[in-house]
């Protein structure tokens, strides 16, 4: 058996209107469609991936992320060009977005070119793009 990639991710927001807001415009950015939009779910399709994104239980509403505890660390969408990574930069410039590390190389894979941010909730999201197949099989 072998996977054909990663379906679907689906993030918990801590403020669901704060989170659709900024996801609202980051997706349909990225290439990705909205196809479900209720008042707890945004979900998008395309790039041979789905993300979507969730209201929390009210227990959980207005909770922080921690990067750093179990569970999910960050989530990286790959680029078809190296350009379309400055190109994200400068769109997350115009939002106000939290910038952890502006686009530069680095050594994961020949050619890695990569940019770090954050969603409104401090979950880290990475656009890079690796030239050809990179470490893929």
């Amino acid at each position: 058996m072998e996977v054909n990639g990663i379906a679907h991710i689906f993030l918990t927001a801590s403020n669901f209107a704060r989170s659709r807001d900024f996801y609202s415009k980051l997706l349909p950015f990225l290439g990705l469609k909205p196809v479900i939009e209720t008042e707890t779910t945004y979900y998008c399709v395309g790039g041979r991936t789905a993300v979507g994104i969730s209201a929390p239980s009210a227990e959980h509403e207005g909770a922080a992320f921690e990067q750093k505890r179990v569970g999910l660390h960050h989530l990286c969408f790959r680029a078809r060009e190296r350009a379309d990574v400055d190109e994200l930069h400068t769109f997350l410039q115009t939002l106000g977005a939290k910038i952890i590390r502006a686009p530069r190389e680095d050594l994961w894979a020949p050619g890695y070119y990569s940019m770090l941010f954050e969603d409104p909730d401090g979950i880290r999201l990475e656009l890079n793009h690796v030239p050809g197949k990179g470490l893929l099989v």
